[in-house]
C-alpha cells in the first residue's frame, strides 16, 4: 500500500532523508506502522512528501497504487492525513468546517452528513460539535483533526503524534480507535511515546540521521537487543555452587548474584541461542534446590530505540 525506494531530500547542505528504502502496509507488515526516530531524524520530512506536501530530491514512492510526484491528486483523494499542529480555522464551527472539508473531498449532501456523523462520534466530538474552534482546547482541536482525517473513509491514513494534547482518558480511546482502524485502512502513525507504538503498531521502522536503522514487529526489535533478555531466578542454596553451576550450563554468558532474605537472586545472561529456562529449572532438580522464582526479563522496544540510536550517534 506504501512503497518507498531510494527517496532523498535536503535542506540546503543538511540531508533529512538519506536513500529510503521500505514497504508498508502489507501482509508481511499488517496495518499498522509505527514510524520512529529521534527529532531530526526525518519522519515529519518523509510524511510530507508520502502526503504530497512537498517533493523528494530523488527516489520513488507510492501510496495506494498511485506515484506521490506525477499521480498526487489521485493520493490525496485516498489519504486521510492528521499533522502533529493540524492547520484548523478557528473562526470556523467545529461540524461547519467538518462540511466544508467534505465539499473539498466532493462528497454529496446526504454522503457528507452521514460522514460527519460519523466521525463526530468516533472521535468524541459530540459535545463540542457546534463550538467555534478557536475555542476549543489543543486536545479537543487534535480530535477535531484526527476527525477530518477520517471524513472520507480513505484507505490509507497518515496520522503525526495523534494523541499529543490528549488527557489520559483520550489517549486510550484513540490508541482503541487505531487498532480498529487498523482492521479496515493501513494506518501509518510517527510518534515519540514508544510504549504506545509497542501497544498498537504491528510494525515499526526506526530512523535517525535521515536513514533506516531497524524494521520489524515490535517483539522481533526488543529481541534483538536481549537476544534472548536476561533470566531472573531466586534459588535457595550456597550461593558459590549455585553461581558456579549456573555459569557452566551451555549458552550461559554471566551470572550476578544478590542475596536476598536467605534466597540467591541470580540475573543470568545468555547468548540467545536457546532458551535456558529448562536447564536450569533442570539443574536446580537435580541439586536439590529449592526454586520460587525464574521469569524472562523481556526488553522493550524503549530499550531497542535507545540502543540503536546511541549506537548510530556513536557512529557518525
Amino acid at each position: 500500500m506504501i512503497e518507498v525506494k531510494n527517496l532523498t531530500k535536503h535542506y540546503g547542505s543538511n540531508r533529512a532523508i538519506d536513500n529510503l528504502t521500505f514497504s508498508a502496509g502489507s501482509e508481511s507488515t499488517g496495518n499498522i506502522i509505527g514510524f520512529l526516530g529521534p527529532n531530526g531524524a526525518g519522519k515529519s520530512t518523509t510524511i510530507r512528501i508520502l502526503t504530497c506536501f512537498q517533493p523528494a530530491d530523488s527516489g520513488v514512492a507510492s501510496v495506494a497504487g498511485y506515484n506521490v510526484f506525477s499521480q498526487s491528486m489521485d493520493v490525496r483523494r485516498r489519504i486521510g492525513y492528521l499533522p502533529e499542529s493540524a492547520p484548523l480555522y478557528g473562526e470556523m464551527r467545529a461540524r461547519e468546517y467538518l462540511h466544508f472539508r467534505g465539499k473539498l473531498h466532493r462528497m454529496a449532501k446526504p454522503d457528507r452528513d452521514a460522514a460527519v456523523k460519523r466521525v463526530t462520534e468516533r472521535c468524541w466530538l459530540g459535545d463540542f460539535i457546534d463550538r467555534p474552534i478557536g475555542q476549543l482546547s489543543k486536545g479537543m482541536r487534535q480530535r477535531v483533526g484526527l476527525a477530518d482525517a477520517l471524513l472520507h473513509d480513505p484507505p490509507v491514513i497518515f496520522l503525526d503524534e495523534p494523541t499529543i494534547g490528549l488527557d489520559p482518558v483520550q489517549i486510550r480511546e484513540t490508541r482503541k480507535l487505531i487498532r480498529n482502524l487498523g482492521d479496515h485502512h493501513v494506518v501509518f502513525l510517527s510518534s515519540h511515546i514508544l510504549h504506545e507504538v509497542e501497544q498498537i503498531c504491528t510494525h515499526v521502522i526506526v530512523v535517525a540521521g535521515g536513514r533506516i536503522l531497524a524494521s520489524g514487529a515490535p517483539a522481533e526489535l526488543s529481541e534483538r537487543i536481549s537476544a534472548g533478555s536476561r533470566l531472573i531466578a531466586e534459588i535457595k542454596g550456597d550461593s558459590e555452587s549455585i553461581v558456579s553451576a549456573v555459569k557452566s550450563l551451555s549458552g550461559v554468558e554471566n551470572v550476578d548474584c544478590e542475596r536476598l532474605d536467605g534466597w540467591n537472586r541470580l540475573a543470568i545472561e545468555s547468548n540467545g541461542a536457546g532458551d535456558i529456562r529448562e536447564d536450569v529449572f533442570k539443574l536446580v532438580s537435580d541439586k536439590g534446590w529449592s526454586l520460587r522464582e525464574m521469569r524472562r526479563e523481556v526488553a522493550s522496544l524503549e530499550d531497542f530505540f535507545i540502543k540503536i540510536t546511541a549506537e548510530q550517534s556513536t557512529a557518525r
